[in-house]
């Protein structure tokens, strides 16, 4: 018994053009399904926009256009329906080509038989509606995901107002505190605070670098530098820290300004966090050589390295070392999300104890 759409007929378009061979297959099939013939390309286009058939039959050899040129055009515009060649063995070549390139489903060699055209339509139709429940999947899966990302977007915007205002209120109140036991919670309440921030801030980043598209703005290195390292202070204890900056820029440079800034901040905050506990303060180098072709960006730190096993997962979101002061173990992932949508490249050299180097190549897009 042939398959159904919910209770209606599965549509089905035969191309063909004898006008013999059109008759011949509506009058045996149009019981069971809704057969529509058209006996040239043009007319067929037409049908499948108005009617959308879930299966083509089309002929091969045709005057005007092979049934493989009507099918490779035919999926640019309309790729949901099943597609069958009828051909003679003649076209064997042409067709396996075809079945290769993923412009037909399978094929009957003529003369066929109607016990094999059934068995073609309900296999055809099973694999269309497999395709349509997958298609329908997916799109529910992409609004869960675009729903989940704006719903933590929001959420992590509205924590910052309330984190700043704790921060600000805990500060004040230490001013007014003399008894040194309270003193020490007071730090460590703040330092809490700062890694919840910067934990917000990383969020924010995450999802503004997965949605934000791509803009090239001209780009001075010093003014950025200086910029990164006063806003990271709002986060991390740059006090802590001991930071050299050199830049070499004789040419004007364009790249993604916003995603630079992400990728500086993100790899100062880890020099900084990563420091070592005999350490007074994070020592931290940066270098910046630009020129009309590229930049290439050096980050180093004298902090505690990475082991050797954890080199292959420090991109991978939410991996954390087993330091103690491991951060919210997706800073890494940004900078390498990032660095792949502005066409550039990261690589990382690192001895435990010791520190990690972290080398930055990015086009300029001027």
């Amino acid at each position: 018994m042939s398959q159904s759409l919910k209770g209606k007929k599965i549509r089905i378009l035969y191309l063909d053009d004898e006008e013999n061979n059109l008759r011949s297959f509506k009058a045996a099939f149009r019981r069971d399904y809704d057969v529509y013939t058209a006996s040239t390309s043009e007319k067929a286009f037409d049908i499948v926009k108005s009617i959308k058939p879930q299966i083509i039959f089309s002929d091969q050899r045709m005057p005007v256009t092979t049934g493989v040129e009507f099918f490779n055009a035919l999926r640019q515009v309309f790729p949901d329906p099943v597609r069958i060649l009828l051909t003679g063995y003649s076209d064997l070549n042409d067709i396996i080509e075809a079945i290769n390139k993923g412009h037909i489903y399978r094929y009957i060699t003529k003369p066929w038989s109607e016990q094999e055209i059934r068995v073609a339509i309900d296999n055809a139709y099973d694999i269309y509606q497999t395709r349509r429940t997958l298609e329908n999947k997916i799109e529910e899966l992409e609004k869960t995901n675009h729903e989940l990302s704006r719903f933590i977007y929001s959420a992590s915007h509205d924590l910052r107002a309330p984190v700043a205002s704790s921060l600000g209120l805990l500060r004040v109140a230490r001013h007014e505190i003399k008894d040194e036991v309270s003193i020490d919670y007071f730090d460590k309440l703040e330092h809490t605070i700062k890694k919840l921030d910067l934990f917000v801030s990383n969020i924010i980043d995450y999802y503004k670098n997965s949605k934000q598209q791509e803009v090239h703005e001209e780009v001075k290195f010093e003014e950025l530098i200086d910029d990164v390292i006063e806003s990271v202070k709002s986060h991390l204890d740059t006090a802590d820290a001991h930071i050299d900056s050199e830049v070499i820029q004789k040419n004007r440079f364009c790249t993604d300004a916003f995603r630079m800034r992400i990728i500086l901040s993100q790899l100062i905050s880890n020099a900084v966090k990563f420091k070592k506990e005999d350490q007074e303060k994070a020592r931290i180098s940066i270098k910046i050589e630009a020129d009309l072709n590229e930049a290439r960006i050096e980050v180093k730190d004298s902090g505690v390295g990475i082991l050797t096993d954890h080199m292959h997962k420090v991109f991978q979101i939410f991996f954390k070392s087993q330091n103690k002061e491991s951060g919210s173990g997706i800073g890494l992932y940004i900078v390498k999300e990032a660095l792949d949508k502005m066409g550039g490249s990261i690589n990382v050299n690192s001895e435990p104890g010791k520190g990690t180097l972290f080398s930055i190549k990015i086009p300029n897009r001027i």
